[in-house]
Order: structure tokens, then sequence, then C-alpha cells
């Protein structure tokens, strides 16, 4: 599947408003029957397209109050020390995002904690004691103006 046509990306924008629609109410929406709409769907997930569904779970009321932007300058950028923090890195599940960066630094990270002092404490006894890490550079969100998980498609629309 290289092309997507308009009810692919119908699929798309319906399934990313809400994961949870039944095939009926996706076909419904989209403006097929349930066999076909069936098999579009399986054939975004074979490809690629749709990588997973899951819950948003709004992480304050869980207790994560706190969301770190965190830059990490490593000490050498060679591919074997690189990997090794790499890997560390996804161990950690205090870490939701992940990125190679350019410009200053080797890796941006999102990572979210309970409190302050629960930051400090991960930050002091786990990011500084990664593998090849040189320095960290920490912002906190004063407040979300914007979190869409949804991608915007309309640049796939001809």
């Amino acid at each position: 599947m290289d092309e997507l046509d308009r009810y692919d990306i119908a699929i798309l924008r319906a399934l990313q408003a809400d994961g949870r629609l039944s095939n009926a109410e996706l076909a419904q929406r989209v403006g097929l029957s349930a066999a076909p709409c069936w098999r579009r769907v399986r054939a975004l997930e074979t490809s690629g397209f749709i990588t997973g569904y899951r819950a948003e779970i709004d992480r304050r009321r869980i207790g994560l109050g706190v969301l770190a932007f965190v830059r990490i300058d490593a000490e050498r950028n060679t591919g074997d020390a690189t990997r090794a923090l790499e890997e560390a890195l996804r161990a950690l599940p205090e870490v939701i995002g992940c990125h190679y960066i350019s410009g200053a630094g080797t890796f941006e990270l999102q990572v979210v904690a309970p409190d302050l002092d629960s930051f400090s404490r991960f930050a002091l006894g786990q990011l500084m004691n990664l593998p090849n890490v040189g320095d960290i550079h920490t912002s906190f969100s004063l407040g979300e103006v914007k979190g869409a998980t949804a991608l915007p498609l309309g640049h796939l629309e001809k």
C-alpha cells in the first residue's frame, strides 16, 4: 500500500479522533460498507500507517504533575557510546519521549514525575549516571497550550 485515497485518509482521521470506533461506526462515518472498511483498516495496519491503539491518560490525574524537557549532551558521539545511551534511555519509564536533535545537545527528552523533588532525584540519580552523559539541561512545562496527538492529514488530500 503506497498511495492513500480519500477513504484511507478518512479512516485515519476518524480513528485518530476516536480509536474505539466499531467497524460499523467507522464504515458509516467514511461512507463505506463494513467489509471494505475492515479490509482497508487491516491494510493500513499491515502497511504500517496505523501502528497501534491506546488510551490517552491525563498524566496529572494519575499524579504525574511535572513535565520536563531535558536536553542531554553526550560526552562523545561514537556509534557504540550513542547506542548504549539510547538503550539506557529506552529502559526508563519516566522518559516518555526521546529525540535526536540538531544544534546543541544530542537528545531531547520528555520526562514526567510526580513533583519537583521526584524529578530532582530522577535526574541526579539516574539521568546523570547513564552511560555517555556529559551534561543535562532542563526546562519545565508551566502549562500546556496544545497537546495534540492527532497528526495533520491535509497534505495527503489531493
